[in-house]
């Protein structure tokens, strides 16, 4: 999996091999293919706000975005979605997500667990976006946020299992949240909420 990261927020501490390594896993669990491509672009407050009030007409800042190439359907079998072992067509850009820290900052604190660990589901989030998945109905809502827990959670037991040092495991009650605990999180830090998708990348 080949993942980008550019960063441009001036945020301190934003741990970008740990963000490529939690989307590259995330990616190869959904049997993407291995030679697909996503970028990581991580942001600043203005640069959020700007892309949220023009993408998805929200005022205010936002902690993730995402960009798909193209719309997908879950399990589609597409270019972006063809398993290794597929017929189909191969590797292809899946798109973009963007992360603001600093928003994410905010969340994170009041969920009671580090930034590290509040990007990482985020990217795993916007990961699930990029392959078409999405949280516009409640059923799609739960099917989403219990796969992006599941991912997440074998991120950290697949890190502990190669002896990598990322951020430790958190074991807080928000640290793998329902659809209904990201909620109540927005009421404490408006603007969040992890929002649905945004315009494919190529229309930008």
């Amino acid at each position: 999996m080949s993942i980008e990261v550019f960063n441009e927020s001036g945020h301190a501490g934003v741990n970008e091999e740990m963000l490529i390594d939690v989307a590259s896993f995330a990616l190869g669990e959904m049997d993407i293919h291995p030679d697909a491509e996503a970028s990581i672009h991580i942001v600043d407050l203005k640069t959020i706000t700007e892309l949220h009030v023009r993408w998805l007409d929200l005022d205010g800042p936002t902690d993730v975005m995402t960009f798909p190439m193209d719309e997908l359907t879950p399990g589609s079998g597409t270019a972006l979605g063809a398993r290794p072992d597929s017929k189909g067509p191969g590797p292809a850009l899946l798109g973009d997500i963007v992360l603001c820290p600093e928003f994410a900052a905010k969340q994170a604190a009041a969920a009671g667990h580090g930034l590290d660990h509040e990007l990482a589901l985020l990217t795993v989030h916007g990961c699930l976006h990029l392959l078409g998945y999405d949280h516009a109905t409640p059923a799609d809502e739960r099917e989403m946020f219990a796969l992006q827990n599941e991912l997440l959670a074998d991120w950290y037991d697949d890190v502990a299992r190669r002896g990598v040092e990322y951020q430790p495991k958190p074991t807080g009650a928000q640290a793998f949240p329902s659809a209904a605990d990201r909620q109540a999180l927005d009421e404490i830090v408006p603007g969040g909420g992890i929002p649905p998708i945004g315009e494919p990348a190529g229309e930008q």
